[in-house]
């Protein structure tokens, strides 16, 4: 190929997958010139570092900014944070440099830093594991603290500490950025505070959720339904590295069968492909995705945090988030929780207006960048009168007048409403209303639902709305809100009874994928017919023993259903995004006053009927 051709296609690959990266970092990516290049009005000095360390079973080299505030010095020093980038980006991609500007321009020393696999930082890529990625972050408090020298000699020695070695240090940062540092708090206890953005509880969760059986954070024991668009755009982002940044050392060689992931991450990609569940291999799977979460770690991790979710974000949804809060509030860490409007989905949107936007590094103009500033305040600065907001804030989009933001002191936020699914396909809010009757659908070979295509999302190209296929889904719709309306904010729970004998007869199949497989949702049904899958979020949940009921935990929403519009729910038997059903299985839901589903909802405000 010429010289030409060869640059042209990598340049090609090269914006392609920055915006998957872009969406991995939950905000526009901007490629930036090298973080070096210091625009002299800055009220900070720029200084590269290259600094080796042992991650796992191997040495690798992590390419590293430190961002040094006019006027600090060893005689006076500030508290540092520390942050580096989302899965795919690097140290100077948009939101990383300018989350380090914004912190430097106000007095904190900043380190950014490419994570393990990506940028021209060394290693494979170990998916924030706590024994290798948090270990290596941990070495960069080393070097905050002065005890650890950069490759070149330098020292930093301007950094506010609180005993010998121990420097004062906070961390933020997004999606893959946010998951490191509570895999850092978890091993090395001198981090201060963390702010993690729209990251993940559970990867078994993520990227093979199963929503009912939860026994333990977000999930259980029985493998879901595999998310396979979401994990093949990021393994696609990830085994593309050495073209995004040719001429990458030899440490960033991957396990058997990968270019640039660890061989554990390696083998489960393989599993979740294969379309099966064996026992062993399942188990082994669980076992370290588990591994490598925060559900597994959180117990270690003491240091306040402020969790940031996403309401639209089908990769890392707002139960995730939850799941951190809960477990940290309950072991007594200071932690609070706030669910702003942008995630993962939705390509390259913006972020609301006022919203916190990463790349711009508006931390100062926006109601969560307030809060981040108020934390480290807080604790950083150890300002105690420092008021850092209610326990749990959520964004309102209908809200065009006024503060866009609710601040409430309990999680979940609603009392729960009960609706009952009547054999006639509504919603009715007493069980004497409920008509006898059955209905059955069933599922095709190939998928006949569609709630997002996720690398659409990924790379913000235009998505069909979502549909499900006549006879392939069961629907029940509410009444017309009357009156006021009606505010949901929390995630809805259904608690079902079906009947489906083929089902039956392959749940005692050794392996777990010949289980049955639904998907629970909700809808808005405005006036005039037309649907909206509430942020595209849908709940598969595969059954573990379908003579039995069970319940769901459907994803959490913030959403205000308007006077005229109805609440639809819906079970259907497959989604496009998703890895369904093997095999036809039959469903058939039977609804009588005695003995029906019902739909819990978390309402704020108002009520269905």
């Amino acid at each position: 190929m010429p010289s030409e051709s060869r640059a042209l296609s990598r340049s090609l690959l090269r914006t392609s997958l920055a915006l998957l990266a872009g969406t991995a970092l939950a905000a526009p990516l901007v490629l930036s010139a090298p973080a070096a290049a210091v625009v002299a009005a800055d009220p900070y000095t720029v200084t590269e570092l290259k600094v080796t360390v042992r991650a796992g079973d191997r040495s690798c080299t992590l390419d590293a900014d430190v961002y040094r505030p006019a006027g600090v010095d060893a005689a006076h020093p500030a508290p540092a944070v520390l942050t580096t980038n989302g899965f795919g980006g690097s140290k100077a991609d948009g939101a990383t440099d300018a989350i380090a500007r914004a912190f430097a321009s106000r007095g904190y020393v900043a380190l950014a830093y490419s994570g393990l696999g990506f940028g021209k930082t060394g290693c494979p890529i170990s998916l924030d594991d706590p024994r290798v990625d948090g270990r290596t972050a941990s070495r960069l408090l080393d070097l905050l603290a002065g005890s650890r020298k950069a490759d070149d000699g330098t020292r930093v020695d301007y950094v506010t500490k609180d005993r010998n070695s121990d420097p004062r240090v906070g961390m933020i940062g997004a999606s893959y950025g946010g998951a490191i540092q509570m895999a850092t708090a978890a091993v090395d206890h001198r981090v201060d505070a963390l702010v993690p953005l729209i990251t993940w509880n559970d990867l078994t969760y993520s990227l093979d959720p199963n929503n009912a059986g939860r026994t333990e954070g977000v999930s259980g024991p029985l493998p879901g339904a595999y998310k396979w668009q979401w994990t093949n755009g990021f393994f696609l982002l990830g085994e593309s590295q050495g073209l995004l940044h040719p001429n990458l050392d030899g440490s960033r060689t991957g396990g058997a069968g990968c270019l640039h992931f660890v061989e554990r991450a390696c083998a489960t990609k393989r599993l979740l492909d294969s379309g099966t569940y064996p026992a062993e291999q399942t188990q082994a799977m669980l076992a370290y995705t588990r591994s490598v979460s925060p559900v597994s770690y959180l117990k270690s991790v003491t240091a306040p945090t402020l969790l940031i979710q996403g309401q639209a974000d089908t990769l890392f949804n707002l139960n995730e988030a939850t799941a951190s809060y809960r477990t940290l509030t309950a072991q007594g860490t200071p932690a609070k929780m706030i669910w702003q409007s942008w995630g993962h989905s939705g390509g390259m949107r913006k972020p609301a207006a006022g919203e916190l936007d990463l790349a711009q590094g508006n931390v100062g103009s926006s109601y969560v960048g307030r809060r981040i500033l108020a934390w480290f305040d807080r604790y950083l600065h150890h300002h105690k009168k420092t008021d850092t907001g209610p326990a749990f804030a959520y964004y309102r989009d209908w809200v065009t007048d006024g503060p866009t933001y609710a601040g409430l002191s309990t999680v979940p936020a609603g009392d729960g409403q009960r609706l009952y699914l009547s054999g006639d396909g509504t919603l009715v809010d007493d069980r004497a209303k409920v008509v006898p009757g059955s209905r059955t659908y069933r599922n095709l070979p190939m998928a006949t639902s569609h709630s997002e295509s996720s690398l659409s999302s990924m790379l913000g190209l235009p998505d069909p709305p979502p549909s499900d296929a006549a006879g392939t889904h069961l629907a029940w719709t509410s009444q017309p809100v009357v009156g006021r309306p009606v505010d949901v904010v929390g995630a809805p729970r259904v608690t079902l009874k079906v009947d489906s004998p083929a089902a039956e007869q392959a749940q005692n199949s050794p392996d777990a994928a010949d289980r049955l497989v639904l998907f629970a949702k909700l809808y808005d049904i405005a006036p005039d017919g037309t649907k909206t899958l509430v942020h595209r979020l849908v709940a598969p949940a595969r059954v573990s023993d379908v003579t039995r009921s069970f319940s769901v935990e459907l994803p959490g929403i913030v959403h205000r259903y308007e006077p005229g519009h109805r609440l639809g729910f819906v079970i259907a038997a497959s989604d496009d995004a998703y890895t369904g059903n093997r095999g036809v299985k039959p469903v058939t839901v039977t609804s009588t006053p005695e003995d029906t589903g019902v739909l819990e909802l978390p309402v704020t405000r108002g009520g269905l009927r």
